[in-house]
């Protein structure tokens, strides 16, 4: 099992790597869109009512399509050099962006603080922001990638990665007081707040490198504003990945699926990154300059 799960990481990081520095934007657009319609599909099937969850498939697909011609709109858009944020295509993702964000702050936060775990419920609204909040973060990385490149980017995704590591290891030396024992039982506050220090650890490391996320935050917001940043985001992961763990917790399920093996699902790899890149975006990103430069 450790094997399996060690190649299939290997193999993940080779793919992302050789997309990242290939030269061609468009391999980790599509790579992007696929992995976003996967989560999308995963998120439905966890979410939705069991009378409907057969639905999920064709919703993903058609998420898919929509992805692929946004993201085949933006490469267009980026080698023509119009300057174009959003494409008229993805312009409603971007529009509802700042409604997602704050159903993650008020309305995951508040499921969350409920830990209602026993049966599916609000299938309808959860299904219906699991298909905008992939769709928002996808909408973000994209943007990213086509805005400020592949060391911004790749900086930014080690942000989740490190506090998740972090967490993991200062967990398991240290915790003893679990953060949220109804929904996952094996987080404890030392690994929330071990996560916590290894993401500030990181981001002011990497800010003294051009072009990182870190540098960005920097110039933005100073040294202290990146530290009070960089700690909403590595909570904003935290919550991400207790929510996905509160929806298979309600739907009886260890994985969002078995698409890779040894790790489960794609939303298993990336359900911390959903509610992180859209607000890192904002805040240090190509919607920021949107918003308070152009």
């Amino acid at each position: 099992m450790l094997k399996q799960r060690v190649l299939t990481a290997v193999v993940l990081l080779a793919i992302l790597l050789v997309a990242l520095f290939s030269g061609p934007k468009w391999p980790l657009a599509g790579l992007l869109s696929v992995f976003a319609a996967a989560a999308t599909w995963e998120w439905l099937r966890l979410s939705m009512s069991k009378r409907y969850v057969r639905a999920a498939l064709p919703i993903a697909l058609l998420v898919l399509a929509y992805y692929l011609y946004g993201a085949y709109l933006q490469e267009q858009a980026f080698y023509l050099e119009l300057g174009q944020l959003s494409t008229y295509w993805t312009q409603p993702l971007l529009l509802i962006s700042p409604a997602v964000l704050a159903y993650w702050f008020f309305g995951v936060g508040f499921l969350l603080l409920m830990a209602y775990v026993r049966r599916r419920a609000n299938t309808l609204v959860l299904s219906i922001f699991g298909v905008f909040a992939v769709g928002v973060c996808w909408l973000a990385l994209l943007h990213m990638w086509y805005g400020f490149g592949a060391w911004y980017l790749l900086s930014m995704l080690a942000l989740v990665w490190v506090t998740d590591t972090a967490a993991y290891f200062v967990g398991r030396q240290w915790g003893n007081r679990r953060l949220a024992a109804r929904i996952s039982p094996g987080k404890t506050w030392a690994g929330f707040f071990g996560g916590l220090a290894g993401a500030v650890l990181w981001v002011l490391g990497t800010a003294f490198f051009e072009g990182s996320f870190g540098a960005q935050l920097v110039a933005y917001w100073s040294w202290l504003g990146a530290v009070v940043f960089t700690l909403l985001l590595a909570s904003m992961s935290v919550v991400g990945d207790l929510f996905e763990s509160l929806l298979k917790r309600r739907a009886r399920v260890k994985d969002s699926s078995q698409l890779l093996p040894g790790h489960g699902g794609v939303l298993d790899r990336i359900d911390a990154l959903i509610p992180v890149a859209p607000l890192a975006a904002f805040i240090a990103g190509p919607w920021h300059d949107a918003l308070f430069v152009g």
